[in-house]
């Protein structure tokens, strides 16, 4: 099998960029946020409880979760030390009831409750770094602020030669000069199911991926 040819000019680059991107369209054309959730806040607080956990394991703790603290304000007054254990099974659950809620105090104190449907505001909320403000402004308002770069996106884009950078913050810098700006609510969302699915981190299924083609990446399996 005759070696991947790599881009070599700035158009050939775009025009591969456009190769993968009609892919993703062809094999996710819908795909959305997996994390269950009914508004803004809900999303919030899943999106803090998906930090080095799987969409699964917080989809099944959220119902009863919501169950409990119906409201913001709930979660306002509720001890730290008891909801750590409500949430006991996503891992970190110290920093994560923390971080909760931290986020439910500010917001009712200086958001009137609501959560902010902007970037600078949100990166005030304790738990809200930009990688949950990207998945909040991009799935329950629809604002294209970045790239959601979650550990999925960070090897894909990597692996795809779309990054050769590893920190999050400059992968997003990378794929938001690469990805129009209209995709990129959807882009990270298509990756996402494509490094679960397809490009998975330790046997990636290259013989059935359609990205095979104008794919060089050195770990590529090829039997």
């Amino acid at each position: 099998m005759s070696p991947v040819k790599r881009p070599k000019t700035a158009a050939e680059r775009r025009q591969r960029a456009g190769k993968i991107l009609q892919y993703l369209d062809e094999k996710f054309p819908d795909v959305t946020c997996a994390l269950h959730h009914k508004d803004a806040w809900q999303l919030l607080v899943a999106t803090i409880l998906s930090a080095q956990c799987t969409d699964e394991r917080v989809n099944q703790v959220t119902p009863g979760l919501f169950r409990k603290y119906p409201t913001m304000r709930d979660f306002a007054a509720v001890k730290q030390e008891e909801l750590a254990q409500d949430i006991r099974s996503t891992g970190f659950f110290n920093n994560k009831a923390k971080s909760i809620n931290g986020a439910a105090k500010k917001l009712l104190k200086d958001f009137r409750g609501q959560v902010p449907a902007n970037m600078d505001d949100l990166l005030t909320v304790p738990g809200a770094a930009r990688k949950t403000a990207n998945v909040v402004l991009g799935t329950a308002f629809g604002i294209p602020s970045g790239v959601v770069v979650d550990t999925h996106v960070s090897r894909v884009a990597y692996r795809l030669d779309l990054t050769k950078e590893t920190n999050p913050v400059k992968i997003e810098q990378d794929l938001m000069k690469t990805i129009p700006q209209e995709r990129w609510i959807l882009f990270a969302h298509q990756v996402i199911h494509f490094g679960r699915q397809i490009c998975i981190a330790r046997k990636p299924k290259c013989l059935v991926c359609g990205l095979n083609p104008i794919c060089y990446a050195k770990d590529k399996v090829t039997a």
